[in-house]
């Protein structure tokens, strides 16, 4: 009787012990993680997060499911994953929207980018191009910024919609240059690239896989990349700094988060493997073709500080802008 309650006693210590290990994260993972993206399919973003969902479930075992999630500049989606359960089964693509500037746009996103995740591990960031016309008399960042001067409010710059990315580096670049521009948003990138084409409009920034193969035809003329340097695809095309402008850089960035809470042994070895992914061989190519740079070393509280920076820096040229999306 004894050696049968001494055996039950043992069972037992040894189920807690097992469940100890399980929520302390060292058996994770154990089934398949939700990677939460709060885009459409289609693009840069889309891309990049399925290439690392394919690479973390080879380097985790398990697979890892990209759920889409889109609406409101990225916040429905993101304020659905901050509230699911913080095991580690569930992974959020953060961006420079969803993380800094939504929070000034939207008068309620569901969410705080800081307390509300867990920074894990940054993945790329992605300059954008400025462009113009080639009809048009600028054919470099000083010339134009010479003629918006001598002509306030007459450039016109297109932009995929109010908020967005390619509308918000624009403000940013007028605040710099101390010029004044007219903002014509449009329902995306595609029918604000064919009234720039057109004549229509005069300049617009959008990303470097959307712009090469139209000045590599001569559609368009490229003035500036926002990067700290050139980009290896286009290196004719100088930097904004090149031209004094290094406060105007911008770059869309994405990042993983996880729900509050989450354990730090998970957290650290899912920011390991993300390290890992992010310079892995098919990655880098991909990260070359869309004119990114991977983020190495930009993860938990340096991404957390990064976030911080990126919520200050994008609410002020929001203000700026005086964009509001509700």
């Amino acid at each position: 009787m004894r050696s049968g309650l001494q055996k039950l006693v043992v069972l037992l210590v040894g189920s807690l012990a097992l469940g100890t290990l399980h929520a302390a994260g060292e058996a994770w993972p154990t089934k398949p993680i939700t990677f939460v993206v709060p885009f459409t399919p289609g693009g840069i973003t889309d891309s990049t997060s399925r290439l690392l969902a394919k690479l973390l479930g080879a380097q985790l075992g398990q697979t890892v499911l990209v759920d889409n999630r889109p609406g409101a500049g990225g916040s429905i989606g993101v304020a659905t994953a901050a509230r699911q359960a913080p095991d580690g089964y569930t992974l959020i693509y953060g961006t420079q929207g969803t993380h800094g500037a939504n929070l000034a746009l939207y008068k309620n996103v569901g969410y705080d980018p800081v307390k509300d995740f867990v920074p894990v591990h940054a993945l790329s960031e992605t300059p954008l191009m400025l462009v113009t016309h080639p009809a048009r008399p600028y054919k470099s960042v000083s010339e134009l910024i010479a003629f918006a001067k001598a002509n306030p409010g007459k450039v016109t710059f297109g932009s995929a919609g109010s908020g967005t990315g390619t509308h918000l580096t624009a403000e940013l670049f007028q605040t710099a240059a101390g010029i004044k521009m007219t903002h014509i948003p449009y329902k995306g990138s595609s029918p604000a690239l064919t009234d720039l084409m057109a004549g229509n409009i005069d300049v617009m920034f959008d990303y470097p896989a959307v712009m090469l193969p139209f000045i590599q035809a001569q559609k368009l003329k490229a003035l500036a990349v926002t990067a700290k340097k050139r980009l290896t695809s286009a290196p004719d095309v100088p930097a904004l700094s090149e031209s004094g402008f290094s406060n105007a850089e911008s770059t869309a960035w994405g990042a993983v988060f996880v729900p509050a809470k989450t354990p730090p042994e998970i957290v650290k070895r899912l920011g390991d493997e993300i390290a890992k992914a992010i310079v892995h061989p098919e990655m880098m190519q991909s990260t070359e073709k869309f004119g990114s740079v991977p983020l190495t070393g930009l993860r938990d509280e340096k991404l957390g500080a990064f976030v911080k920076s990126e919520m200050t820096r994008w609410r002020e040229v929001v203000l700026q802008s005086g964009a509001k999306l509700d």
